[in-house]
């Protein structure tokens, strides 16, 4: 249990981060900062995380006008349904 807190304090700092980040339209250090958050949820198998930090890369890349990327974290989201990651690969490459 000890291992997981820090884990939970570095995600909620680079959340505060993506978000600050994401209002002042500087989506480039959003997006680092999302990453970071989604790596997080993944170590912690946490699939509503991992989709919600997806679904934000997503918005940021929209904004971007980087419609492929964006694309690609909502896909991320869809298939990050708790009953369908099998486990047998990482949701984030």
């Amino acid at each position: 249990m000890n291992r997981l807190a820090p884990d939970i304090v570095t995600l909620r700092v680079a959340h505060c981060r993506a978000e600050h980040a994401a209002n002042g339209e500087q989506y480039h250090l959003a997006v680092m900062h999302y990453r970071t958050c989604l790596e997080a949820a993944e170590r912690r198998e946490d699939c509503q995380a991992v989709r919600f930090f997806a679904l934000r890369l997503a918005d940021c890349y929209d904004s971007m006008a980087l419609s492929h990327k964006a694309a690609e974290f909502r896909a991320l989201a869809d298939c990050s349904d708790c009953g369908g990651h099998d486990g047998g690969h990482p949701l984030l490459s």
